[in-house]
């Protein structure tokens, strides 16, 4: 029978007590190299995100280990759609990591109408891509970003380059926020309560270090 992946992704979501706990036991167990591509339509609204995500190593020879059926050492196309559709099934409730705001208000992403999930050189990787349920202008400032927020996976963008825009309209400025940890949680104390730890719905604090593309957009003259 299958491992879910649901198990290896979410079995570390009960250490968040208090902050100091939080940062202690939540380290990634999971790492991951991204690329996020924002593609933008003629009329300057945000057409779709095309996510690219390569796990590590030891991540990915687990789930060889995990959905190998016939012993082969490898992962044949039924193998990796058992893979993909899992993943897919698994982030569900998660937003797919993906995060989205225009100034400052969430926008809500459709599901991906798929994943595409191949294994090269050792390292799972998965491909997909989400459009907003509504429609997105580019208008003051549109933040994106991917993070988990359990803090099993660590989402690496190790490049500015990898958060990339295609379309950007001129009158858009792009950068690449990085928050430092310690400022983070500075900026973010007052909200770092002891009720917000004990939030029966969970915690979001691992939205604070998200690394983030901002696009700074002035009115249309």
């Amino acid at each position: 029978m299958y491992i879910s992946l649901r198990l290896l992704f979410w079995a570390f979501t009960s250490a968040t007590v208090l902050l100091s706990a939080t940062l202690a036991r939540a380290h990634p167990h999971i790492l991951a190299e991204a690329r996020l591509d924002v593609i933008v339509n003629s009329d300057e609204t945000v057409r779709f995100l095309r996510h690219f995500w390569r796990f590590d190593e030891i991540f990915s020879s687990s789930v060889v280990l995990d959905f190998d059926a016939n012993n082969d050492l490898k992962l044949d196309d039924e193998e990796l759609q058992k893979v993909s559709t899992t993943i897919f099934e698994s982030l569900a409730d998660y937003n797919y990591f993906q995060l989205v705001t225009s100034n400052g208000e969430d926008i809500v992403m459709n599901r991906p109408a798929r994943f595409n999930v191949s294994y090269d050189q050792d390292q799972l990787i998965v491909l997909f891509e989400a459009e907003p349920k509504d429609l997105l202008k580019l208008a003051g400032k549109v933040v994106f970003g991917v993070y988990d927020p359990t803090f099993y996976v660590a989402i690496d963008f190790v490049k500015d380059g990898s958060l990339a825009v295609e379309g950007l309209p001129a009158r858009c400025t792009r950068a690449v926020i990085r928050p430092d940890p310690n400022q983070a949680i500075t900026d973010n104390q007052d909200n770092l309560t002891d009720e917000f730890f004990n939030d029966p719905a969970g915690t979001d604090i691992s939205k604070i270090f998200a690394t983030r593309l901002e696009l700074n957009c002035t009115a249309k003259g």
